[in-house]
């Protein structure tokens, strides 16, 4: 690809240069018969041959088994539900479909399509979600063929209320879940309750919807449309479309001073704005993907300001994140599409299927935290046949820094498995307890919720959130709790945020004593800040506005106890713990360099709850020098932390971990990694089950780093209670390494 950026840009940041060849469309023609009219239709809109994916998923779905289609970016997978969804409503006119996605935007943008396709049909279709004004939601519950939601809707305005479905609920014929790949962690495993629920109402009404599910490339398809709605399907990923060639592009912000490989690295904030400035000038249009919403905008504020220095206008970029209205992100997709637009700055809001025409470049300001994100945004660059160009910028920490280091671990890594955990049990009782009050639970009906479940319902009865009269379980009030029960969190108390009396938002207790301590900064819709007081008597915490050039970050200790061992292998265990975790200060950091601004002590209860972690035991300290040992088994635990996100697919937020030089119950070293969702949620078992390939990994990620002693590109960690000290990069070497040679020796794949 013949990119200014490549040919004339600071070739010196660039570390390395992956090419993907263009690929050739593959046809089908359906076996299955399609209606007149629909044929019609796809003719006139030059729609006259099938990728070979969309015609086999278009046969296996009227065939009427459910359909798993995993194919990449740009690949036409909406058309292989919406022609099942046309063919259902032109050849049944009762028959009602409902299609699932993760966000209101990607509905909206999904609706238009099927509107184009849908014209002259006489099929109707609408979005039902919290943006759809009430006075027409009685038209669309009775006259819609095709009803377009998300999970939240369905969860707290649908399934509560399904007597004003029941017209919808008998003739349901087809769910589509798009984009299954999102539903991972807490949201995924709440979803899985959701989409049991609705099954179960739909078998109280006599119908049997098939499902087609619609998925980026990831590991496990089968195995998370499973435990998504507890039923088989037939997986197609032969990718029939066609694909121009791909360039990847690694690029690693310079060191601030040369002389010392230490120090900082340039604000990869500052570096994607400087790319995206060259790629508007050049006339190539462009996205940036940044993990946070104050780098979107922060690398928005720095791209224009370097545009207001060329002939480009600095309005021709935009940024597109969580908290804009709908009208402001529609007017930001069109603008976009119609290339009003030459760069945009976005969260991973962007990164779903929204359709915004087709871009010359990516940009990804760090690492997006799975394999499957990483292709799917990348994927955004270039459409159809058209070339596209991906840049991934590294952050300044272990894990990104040994990615561009060895970028082939991404290029050539299979997806990573979602991981989701219908039957965590502080997810299924909220879930059970939404089915109860929708319909009282017979306990034959609990099976379909997983092995659990009717030992948790019975656990409700005893508590009094459940009554058992009759032969089944009575929810004890006319209220319903759908609306209590966030399936985006984890459940628990909640704290509310209010901000001059009126209230600004909700989050658990224990994310609130992270995030919403007092002298936090709080983000929201776009906006910072400060929270001045949290009362943990009432629950409430106070915030004023505050335009903040830093962040807080949390210190948080935590004090691991072993409940019961699930699987053990050679050093390495699956446990049940039980996590005691204590706030005990936080730090202000910059937001360009990363530098820290200060320390506060803080004066917190500490909360605990059950999760499961990975077990690592080390060797006891019996050296000459047991201070070098401890800081070994200190950076035992930061390497394996570091890696950790990358082998379970996971964001690093949802890990956390702990050392000890002396654990009670064997008087030796240990390291755990645990999941922060109590219960957890499928992601430590995944680490236990590639522990091999954990340590191996662990172990290339300091012996490929230049450091003698240990630097932020493979041992330094900002989260690090004691502020990276105590840390020995040969000694963490030496207990990684005897570690693998003590697996292999005892025959455990590596």
């Amino acid at each position: 690809m013949n990119d200014p950026l490549l040919v004339e840009g600071p070739h010196g940041h660039i570390t390395h240069l992956h090419e993907i060849p263009a690929r050739e469309a593959r046809f089908a023609v359906p076996e299955a018969a399609m209606h007149g009219s629909l044929q019609v239709r796809l003719r006139e809109l030059g729609l006259k041959q099938l990728y070979e994916h969309q015609a086999l998923a278009y046969d296996t779905a009227i065939g009427g088994d459910d359909v798993v289609v995993v194919t990449g970016t740009n690949s036409g997978k909406t058309l292989c539900y919406n022609l099942p969804a046309l063919q259902h409503a032109l050849s049944e006119p009762a028959a009602r479909m409902l299609y699932l996605f993760p966000t209101k935007a990607l509905a909206q943008d999904q609706l238009g399509r099927l509107e184009e396709l849908s014209k002259g049909l006489g099929v109707r279709v609408a979005t039902y979600d919290g943006d759809t004004p009430t006075g027409q939601r009685s038209s669309i519950r009775r006259l819609a063929h095709i009803v377009l939601t998300n999970p939240d809707m369905l969860h707290v305005g649908i399934l509560p209320g399904h007597e004003n479905w029941t017209r919808f609920l008998k003739s349901l014929r087809l769910i589509v879940i798009d984009e299954m790949h999102v539903y991972r962690g807490v949201f995924g495993s709440n979803v899985g309750g959701v989409l049991r629920r609705l099954l179960r109402l739909c078998e109280w009404h006599h119908s049997r919807p098939q499902i087609v599910a619609c998925s980026a490339t990831i590991g496990n398809p089968l195995e998370l449309f499973t435990q998504l709605t507890g039923r088989q399907a037939k997986l197609i990923d032969q990718d029939g479309s066609p694909q121009g060639r791909r360039t990847f592009a690694f690029w690693n912000p310079p060191l601030i001073d040369d002389a010392a490989p230490s120090v900082k690295r340039l604000s990869p904030n500052i570096v994607t704005s400087e790319i995206l400035a060259t790629l508007a000038e050049s006339g190539k249009r462009a996205i940036a993907f940044n993990r946070a919403r104050v780098s979107a905008e922060l690398v928005l504020r720095y791209t224009r300001k370097r545009l207001d220095n060329t002939g480009v206008s600095p309005q021709k970029a935009e940024s597109y994140r969580a908290g804009y209205t709908p009208k402001e992100r529609r007017q930001i997709e069109k603008d976009l599409f119609k290339g009003n637009l030459m760069v945009l700055s976005a969260t991973n809001a962007m990164e779903l299927g929204v359709d915004v025409g087709g871009l010359d470049a990516v940009v990804m300001n760090g690492y997006p935290g799975t394999i499957a994100s990483f292709y799917q945004q990348a994927g955004r660059a270039g459409r159809g046949a058209h070339d596209g160009l991906a840049v991934m910028v590294a952050h300044d920490d272990p894990l990104e820094q040994f990615l561009i280091r060895q970028p082939e671990r991404l290029m050539q890594a299979t997806a990573e498995h979602v991981a989701v955990n219908p039957e965590n049990p502080q997810i299924l009782s909220q879930q059970l307890l939404c089915a109860a009050h929708e319909r009282p639970l017979n306990p034959s009906e609990l099976e379909a919720f997983g092995p659990s479940a009717l030992e948790l319902t019975e656990s409700l009865d005893r508590a009094g959130e459940l009554a058992f009269r009759a032969g089944m379980f009575f929810y004890p009030s006319h209220e319903p709790p759908a609306p209590k029960i966030n399936i985006r969190g984890a459940g628990g108390e909640l704290v509310t945020l209010m901000l001059d009396g009126d209230l600004l938002g909700t989050m658990e207790r224990w994310r609130a004593m992270q995030q919403a301590h007092s002298g936090a900064i709080y983000l929201h819709r776009g906006a910072s800040y400060l929270v001045t007081s949290l009362d943990l008597t009432t629950n409430v915490a106070h915030v004023v506005p505050m335009e903040a050039d830093y962040y807080t970050q949390a210190i948080v200790q935590s004090v691991i106890e072993p409940q019961v061992t699930i699987r053990e292998s050679e050093s390495m265990k699956l446990q049940g713990v039980k996590v005691t975790s204590a706030v005990v200060g936080y730090k202000r950091r910059s937001l360009d360099g990363d530098t820290i601004l200060g320390l506060e002590d803080l004066d917190l209860p500490p909360i605990t709850y059950d999760t499961i972690a990975v077990r690592m035991d080390l060797p006891m300290l019996e050296g000459e020098d047991p201070a070098l040992e401890m800081a070994g088994v200190h950076g035992v635990e930061h390497a394996l932390m570091a890696l950790a996100p990358l082998i379970a697919g996971c964001d690093r937020n949802d890990l956390s971990s702990a050392w000890y030089a002396y654990f009670p119950d064997t008087l030796a070293p240990a390291v755990f990694v645990y999941d922060t969702t109590p219960g957890g949620v499928g992601l430590c078992e995944r680490l236990f089950a590639d522990a091999g390939p954990w340590l191996r990994q662990a172990t290339q990620l300091l012996e490929t780093c230049d450091c003698e002693e240990g630097c932020p590109a493979c041992l330094l960690s900002p989260r690090c209670e004691v502020s990276n000290e105590t840390l020995d990069k040969r000694e963490t070497l030496k207990l990684l390494l005897s570690s693998a040679e003590g697996r292999s020796r005892h025959g455990v794949e590596l």
